[in-house]
């Protein structure tokens, strides 16, 4: 039994991170920072607008919690991975980087390095301090082919590296591994069938590189998957003492923070999938040795998670002393990371001269990035295009929802009723519009499965036929393979992957009729480079990192 006292409060608010909606700082997170002494804001994709702009969002939240008594600074985080999940990324505000798989596709650690502490100077200069990457999960899923861990572990380690370099905190997920599913955590629970034995094979090699020597990552992130096989159960990871107090502290003996993915995600939050419910799941991930609770989006279920606690600490439910230890693994952090309210409260002197030589710097670094991480998987001898007099026909598949990650953190894709909004996606809109820069007569078709196949007649000169995980929606092969069925041999073909490399897997007879390049991303920049090797002429100097 534990008195509910200023101390014990303000010391609870230190084991949650919360997001908040909007651009400005918005009467619900003052409300938890003041009221229920907060510790850690995550930003979304939503909460930025522009550099300048993120930066005075950090330094009046920094004041807040000044004003409001807190002993330390708060630790602000982001989702930013690079690639699709990027948070903070944007024309106006950070600059698009490579993501985990086109980083790998480079085959230059080094540059993995480099990119990130590039990413985390521009963090930093804004106020951020703590980023959700790298991602250390191993493509294990009998569907698609097997990374190798050891180059994950490599890669991973370069992330993290790069941003500690540069004063952000890194946070590798989603521990103890999400690769060998195709199950979404954000709508359902993942179950992972594998033995303690085949995950220590697989799944926690970079995991455990991450966190041997003195040079141990500072955070990591748990994520919502059940692993029977190590638990006994269907609990999922997040909320399991045998993942995170037993195999993560135990056994491999890391002592930094752990936090959880967020636990609004329907694996935890939603009944109809076997979860807990929000408020239950911040308890429950406490209690099972993580150090913070990360709830994104929810007023009434972030107030509800902190009050569950205050009740479980009441009682006697969950030791007040083991979460007093835990919070000295924050404080830690907060000291490594945050610094003092001299680090964050600043004044705003040069910050838009020093943040334009920055991005100037880092827009020539992410083009050489991308430039070397473009892959071709066949038919190198049938590039560049060459009729440029002939039009081009660019096909881009209807989007499709991917991952809340990515194509939800911004509102785009979906509406409030689910509905797609933007069918052909920005990115690929501006691809169309560089194709066109060098073929004017070029036509941009935006393909569904409900389509005809688009008659293909008169003065084409080449088709440009674009993927994006067409090993899951495998109407897009269908609708590739109704297409050469009328195109004239003659023509050439280049298939792009947009996304995972997999899209052909098993499609190997398409080798002698198409050229096929891996993007690994639909980001802008990754599909310019794209465009350069297609039309300008620009070796492509990656290769794919899996075998396809």
């Amino acid at each position: 039994m534990t008195a509910l006292s200023d101390t014990v409060k303000r010391e609870i608010g230190q084991h949650f991170v919360f997001g908040f909606h909007g651009h400005e700082v918005s009467d619900d997170i003052k409300t938890l920072i003041q009221d229920y002494h907060l510790g850690s804001v995550i930003l979304m994709k939503r909460n930025i607008q522009d550099a300048r702009q993120a930066r005075k969002l950090v330094q009046d939240l920094q004041t807040i919690a000044k004003e409001s008594g807190h002993e330390k600074p708060l630790l602000i985080g982001i989702d930013q991975e690079n690639g699709l999940v990027s948070a903070f990324s944007s024309p106006t505000a950070g600059t698009q980087f490579p993501g985990a798989m086109a980083l790998a596709g480079t085959g230059d650690p080094d540059l993995a390095f480099e990119v990130s502490a590039a990413t985390a100077r521009e963090l930093k200069m804004v106020g951020i301090n703590w980023a959700y990457s790298p991602v250390a999960d191993v493509n294990s899923d009998s569907r698609n082919p097997v990374i190798d861990p050891k180059e994950v572990a490599t890669y991973a380690s370069s992330v993290a590296r790069g941003l500690t370099s540069c004063g952000v905190a890194p946070s590798a997920k989603h521990f103890p591994g999400h690769g060998d599913t195709h199950v979404d955590s954000h709508l359902a629970l993942p179950v992972i069938t594998k033995s303690k034995a085949q995950l220590q094979a697989t799944e926690l090699v970079p995991f455990d590189a991450l966190v041997q020597g003195p040079n141990s990552i500072a955070s990591i992130m748990v994520g919502h998957m059940a692993l029977p096989g190590l638990t006994g159960d269907n609990t999922p990871a997040s909320l399991s003492p045998k993942v995170t107090k037993d195999l993560l502290r135990g056994q491999m003996r890391y002592d930094g923070v752990v936090v959880t993915d967020c636990l609004e995600m329907d694996a935890v939050a939603e009944p109809l999938q076997g979860g807990c419910g929000v408020e239950e799941g911040a308890l429950r991930s406490l209690l099972a040795g993580s150090d913070v609770a990360m709830v994104c989006h929810t007023f009434e279920r972030h107030v509800g998670s902190i009050k569950r606690v205050y009740a479980a600490v009441e009682s006697g439910e969950l030791s007040y002393e083991e979460l007093a230890a835990s919070g000295q693994r924050v404080a830690k952090l907060k000291d490594a990371y945050a610094g003092s309210w001299d680090d964050v409260v600043l004044e705003d002197k040069a910050f838009q001269v020093l943040w334009h030589k920055l991005k100037r710097t880092n827009q020539d670094l992410s083009r050489a990035a991308y430039q070397k991480s473009s892959a071709v998987v066949w038919g190198a001898e049938k590039l560049p295009l060459k009729d440029e007099e002939k039009a081009v026909l660019l096909f881009t598949p209807t989007m499709e929802s991917l991952n809340r990650a990515v194509d939800d953190a911004d509102g785009l894709l979906r509406d409030r009723s689910g509905r797609v909004r933007n069918t052909a996606s920005a990115s690929y809109l501006a691809f169309a519009s560089e194709v066109q820069n060098r073929s004017p007569t070029a036509r941009h078709i935006v393909y569904s499965s409900d389509d005809a196949v688009e008659n293909v007649i008169g003065d084409v000169g080449a088709i440009v036929f674009v993927l994006r995980n067409a090993d899951r929606s495998v109407w897009q092969r269908e609708y590739l393979k109704r297409l050469l069925a009328q195109v004239p041999k003659e023509i050439p073909v280049v298939l792009l992957a947009s996304c995972g490399p997999y899209d052909l897997v098993g499609e190997e007879g398409l080798r002698d009729r198409t050229a096929f390049v891996a993007s690994f991303e639909f980001t802008r920049e990754a599909l310019e480079a794209f465009v350069g090797v297609v039309f300008d002429g620009i070796q492509a100097r990656g290769r794919v990192p899996v075998a396809v």
